[in-house]
């Protein structure tokens, strides 16, 4: 499912028009970006938690010539999926 189809499926579940729940997601999704971006971390129960990890700097090779090379310490958004949902995932109930 991509952001589009995401919106398709609030409009016609909820009944709303496409434009508002397109403004609804744009909301959710800023507000998710803005809370990880200022070091926070995002929990929604039976689905997962998301935080940012912290990456050191590390000897890399470029694959292309095989170069080594330095790369930079580094910030990564990080998905935890949550149990519930691990157990959808997996048909156990």
């Amino acid at each position: 499912m991509n952001k589009s189809e995401l919106v398709e499926a609030l409009a016609s579940r909820n009944g709303l028009t496409y434009k508002k729940s397109e403004e609804i997601v744009n909301i959710v999704f800023d507000s998710m970006s803005d809370t990880l971006t200022s070091g926070g971390r995002i929990e929604i129960r039976g689905f997962g938690s998301f935080v940012v990890k912290d990456y050191q700097a590390y000897m890399g090779r470029n694959p292309k010539t095989g170069e080594v090379i330095q790369v930079r310490p580094k910030k990564l958004p990080f998905f935890k999926v949550g149990k519930e949902l691990r157990n959808k995932v997996n048909n156990k109930s």
